[in-house]
C-alpha cells in the first residue's frame, strides 16, 4: 500500500469555492481502482491552505488515476483558485 500526500494552496475568499468543487473529486475516486481510504485536512494556522492523504493499494493504481480524464476534469476546475501548483508526495512502508 502507498500513501499520496496532496498539499494545496486556495487563493484568499475561495475556500468554499474549493470545497464545493472538490466534491466532485470524492465522488470520482471512490470509482477509481485501487484507492482505498482518504482524508481531507485544514492547517489550523492557514485556513487556505489544505493536506489531502489518501491510500491506493499500489503505485500503479495511483498513477492510474493521476493520469485519469476524471482527475483532470476536476483540477481544472480547482486550478484556476489555486495559488500555485498542487505538491504530490508519494509515500511507501
Amino acid at each position: 500500500m502507498i500513501k499520496v500526500i496532496i498539499e494545496r494552496e486556495i487563493a484568499e475568499d475561495m475556500a468554499s469555492t474549493y470545497d464545493a468543487a472538490i466534491k466532485n473529486t470524492l465522488r470520482a475516486i471512490l470509482e477509481a481502482p485501487g484507492y482505498k481510504s482518504g482524508a481531507t485536512y485544514k492547517d489550523v494556522k492557514d485556513d487556505n491552505r489544505r493536506i489531502i492523504i489518501t491510500n491506493w493499494s499500489d503505485l500503479e493504481s495511483w498513477q492510474t488515476w493521476a493520469g485519469s480524464p476524471q482527475r483532470a476534469d476536476v483540477i481544472s476546475a480547482i486550478q484556476p483558485i489555486l495559488k500555485q501548483q498542487e505538491k504530490i508526495t508519494i509515500l511507501t512502508a
